[in-house]
């Protein structure tokens, strides 16, 4: 379970598993900039999954991983204002060993923020009264 508190003008905080990650919206959106802002959020977790999986890809098979990053984008539909498509590409060093790249990509693939988001998940939203 995730707890979400209301925390003054546009902060708004997710309380999970003793982390909490704290938003704000932009100058331009009537917050204080002081923190990232929801969206965000979801973008970062998009790349960070990604990551982990082609991390872990490395480290089992004793590869180092510095040096490897992910440039992430985006494209958007312009009459729906949604994200239409999201990039990820994987940039690997010089020395990377060349019969691992199409696996490096099937690893981000197994993402599972990126299955999360292919299944479509339904949102059930309700209210209670303290």
């Amino acid at each position: 379970m995730i707890e979400i508190t209301f925390d003054g003008g546009k902060v708004i905080t997710a309380h999970l598993n003793g982390h909490n990650i704290r938003t704000d919206q932009p100058l331009d959106n009537g917050g204080t900039n002081t923190a990232p802002a929801p969206f965000d959020l979801f973008l970062a977790s998009i790349g960070t999954c990604a990551g982990i999986y082609v991390k872990s890809f490395c480290d089992r098979r004793n590869i180092p991983s510095d040096g490897i990053k992910i440039i992430q984008s985006m494209e958007v539909d312009s009459e729906k204002r949604l994200p239409s498509a999201f990039k990820l590409e994987i940039i690997l060093p010089p020395d990377f060993p060349d019969k691992y790249s199409d696996a490096v990509i099937n690893a981000a693939d197994l993402c599972l923020v990126k299955k999360t988001i292919a299944n479509n998940p339904k949102f059930i939203i309700t209210t209670k009264k303290q």
